[in-house]
């Protein structure tokens, strides 16, 4: 993903912008807009930044069980998602850390 599609990772949107997008949880995820519905048990360790600046992200975990985020890749905290609410997650490119809010 380039920086070209920024617009994609802003709080405000149209419908001009790339719908949200359904990942299956993964070892290493890779979202490509800023609201990603993530289904599946596997723990993210990893998110592939798809920009090269500060951005945030917010996953929503469908299944009843999602894994907690260990922190082992870049994801700076651990924390544990709970099904159908929203966790946002701040990317600090100082650090090339996610860090997730609390829940």
């Amino acid at each position: 993903m380039a920086d070209l599609q920024h617009q994609d990772f802003a709080c405000h949107q149209s419908d001009k912008n790339t719908k949200p997008v359904t990942l299956a949880s993964a070892a290493t995820i890779a979202p490509t807009t800023k609201f990603t519905i993530v289904t599946g048990t596997v723990a993210i360790a990893t998110i592939t930044p798809p920009l090269s600046g500060y951005h945030e992200l917010t996953l929503m975990f469908t299944t009843a069980t999602p894994a907690a985020f260990p922190t082992t890749g870049n994801i700076g905290k651990a924390a544990s998602p709970v099904q159908n609410q929203p966790i946002v997650l701040c990317y600090d490119p100082n650090t090339g850390k996610y860090w997730p809010s609390a829940l």
